[in-house]
């Protein structure tokens, strides 16, 4: 039982919306955590419903007044829709100076905690870390033929071997739902960006790699912790080429918006996206004989349309209020 007298020293957050087929066994893998039990400190659990119109908050009030839910659970109704912003929200409620960030459809295993508070306990400079993140398929389902192996990342899967790391690329970066800061650090950079990050069905991605940009640019360090392990849900409607199409045009969008907050110009922006939709487009012809190298390839070159149609709307936008400003 926690000690009501006791602070956290790290808070783990799981901000959802509409997804309580999945919710009720991230919790439960949370309120398992064997943190306490190794006496590394105490923990609590919070649940940030971004306004979710499923039964999410009849979920958790049931754990609520499950002996075993209390008092570690606490759950938050957060209105604004957005999961940057639900994420913040978390921040402002939670105590512990470690702030962890599990999603709605994953599930941890029970060292979760305990190796995350022994890394940062470790080294003072770690201000980001995350673990490796395996995949839960939907029963009696196997991947299809025309989905690669590189393509699993997009479903949340990342695995960069069996050693600890010290992330120095961004694009390697910790994935979103296996995810930790230093509350010290995310004070310092003002909290994710609520210009990145999934809002409701607008699938706006990369506010972990510009976090990890603004880390590694400040001299802190970020880290891959193996024995972190998480597992993740695949929804069977990801499942379709459809849902990787959208994904990689709201993949190009992020990279557009985190180009811009970068301070990166325009006209370099136009070139590389350019560049790179033409060479996705070759390759996609250049391999349509492989049916999962060339499906890499045309949902690379989509992401690519997707970034140039938002810094077109970018300009458009910067023009119109140039032009009507007195």
């Amino acid at each position: 039982m926690l000690d009501q007298a006791a602070k956290p020293v790290i808070s783990a957050i799981i901000c959802t919306h509409n997804r309580d087929r999945y919710l009720g066994a991230a919790i439960d893998s949370l309120l398992g955590q064997d943190l306490a039990a190794q006496g590394l400190g105490e923990f609590e659990v919070i649940v940030i419903d971004n306004a979710s119109s499923d039964g999410t908050r009849a979920l958790v009030e049931a754990k609520l007044v499950d002996p075993q839910g209390q008092p570690r659970l606490k759950y938050i109704h957060e209105s604004t829709l957005g999961l940057s912003h639900a994420r913040n929200r978390g921040v402002i409620e939670s105590q512990g100076e470690i702030i962890a960030y599990l999603d709605d459809d994953a599930v941890a295993e029970p060292h979760w905690l305990s190796t995350l508070v022994a890394a940062y306990g470790a080294d003072e400079r770690l201000a980001i870390a995350g673990g490796r993140v395996t995949l839960l398929w939907p029963e009696a389902t196997e991947p299809p033929q025309w989905l690669s192996e590189a393509m699993l990342s997009c479903l949340g899967h990342y695995d960069l071997g069996q050693a600890e790391l010290t992330i120095e690329n961004p694009s390697l970066t910790p994935r979103g739902l296996n995810y930790s800061l230093r509350r010290s650090f995310l004070d310092q950079v003002g909290g994710f960006d609520l210009q990145l990050g999934r809002v409701g069905k607008k699938l706006l991605s990369n506010e972990e790699l510009f976090m990890t940009e603004a880390a590694l640019s400040q001299g802190w360090r970020v880290a891959y912790l193996p024995q972190a392990l998480v597992a993740h849900n695949v929804a069977p409607e990801r499942l379709a080429r459809q849902w990787f199409l959208r994904r990689s045009w709201w993949q190009g969008v992020s990279e557009c918006y985190r180009d811009q907050l970068a301070g990166r110009g325009i006209v370099a922006q136009f070139g590389q996206a350019g560049e790179r939709l033409l060479r996705g487009l070759y390759k996609a012809v250049k391999f349509i004989a492989q049916p999962a190298v060339c499906f890499d390839n045309l949902t690379y070159a989509y992401g690519q349309v997707g970034y140039l149609s938002t810094a077109v709307h970018n300009i458009m936008s910067t023009v119109f209020v140039s032009t009507v400003k007195p």
